[in-house]
């Protein structure tokens, strides 16, 4: 009985690592999308065992390799493993995102003729760039919401942003992720730093706001209608909707309709 809830514990701060894994262009936690069929710890060598999939047999490697190297990354953090197997099921580059990554093979190594020069943190910059722009847009639009004007909102400091309390939404699960990137990337170092800035550095003026949130609000839709059909090829492929008799529709591939099995099996 020990062991087993000893290896429940272990499985469990493995689901908390994974949960800090996203897909890179649609900064959503692959838990959270679905994408992780098995985790397996296997306590008397102290392995940890992964096994993912994605919503299509032709998804980018670049994703693919990613999120594989991001989920050995995450477990590779826990004192107590030792050893970690991350397996990507159903890839047509699967064989060679596998070696690579278990391997510790570079992305260049392994994908050179699709990266076009590109090392894996160059490539991981360009996802970050649209996860923040999609984070500060929840947040700037949550204080707009809240009364916030324009002229208040481009002069906020970080430690008046951190003052805030959204209580509840999308902004409040999104507020301390941005934070999280602002200060990561050196967009902001002290509590007296402007707390919205462009992704260059730039801060943001009062005059140009309304512009500035259209160019974020396009990004954000490009993303909502990845996520979507993501979510309805995976759902579709994996046969987790339910399909009327005349075949799948539009809307059977773009509208996630049934919460993924793995997600059920968590809960």
């Amino acid at each position: 009985m020990f062991l087993e809830m000893h290896r429940d514990e272990l499985e469990l701060e493995i689901w908390q690592r994974l949960d800090l894994v996203t897909d890179p262009e649609l900064d959503e936690p692959i838990t959270d999308m679905g994408f992780v069929e098995r985790v397996d710890v296997n306590t008397d060598s102290n392995l940890v065992e992964v096994e993912f999939r994605l919503p299509t047999y032709w998804c980018s490697p670049n994703f693919a390799f990613l999120m594989a190297f991001d989920i050995r990354h995450e477990i590779g953090k826990l004192s107590w493993v030792h050893k970690i197997k991350v397996t990507l099921n159903d890839h047509c580059f699967a064989d060679r995102v596998n070696d690579g990554v278990n391997g510790g093979k570079d992305f260049i190594e392994v994908f050179s003729e699709y990266c076009n020069g590109d090392d894996l943190n160059s490539i991981r910059v360009k996802f970050l760039e649209k996860a923040f722009v999609r984070r500060q847009e929840t947040v700037l639009l949550g204080l707009e919401a809240s009364g916030f004007s324009g002229p208040r909102i481009v002069s906020m400091t970080l430690a008046q942003l951190d003052a805030i309390d959204f209580a509840g939404g999308e902004e409040e699960k999104q507020k301390p992720r941005y934070r999280e990137l602002l200060l990561s990337q050196g967009l902001a170092k002290t509590s007296d730093d402007p707390a919205f800035v462009t992704w260059e550095g730039e801060q943001l003026t009062a005059a140009g706001l309304r512009d500035y949130l259209a160019q974020l609000r396009g990004v954000r839709i490009n993303m909502e209608f990845n996520g979507a059909l993501c979510r309805g090829l995976q759902s579709t492929r994996y046969k987790e909707v339910e399909i009327g008799e005349d075949g799948p529709t539009l809307i059977d591939f773009i509208q996630n309709r049934v919460p993924p099995r793995v997600s059920e099996a968590r809960n």
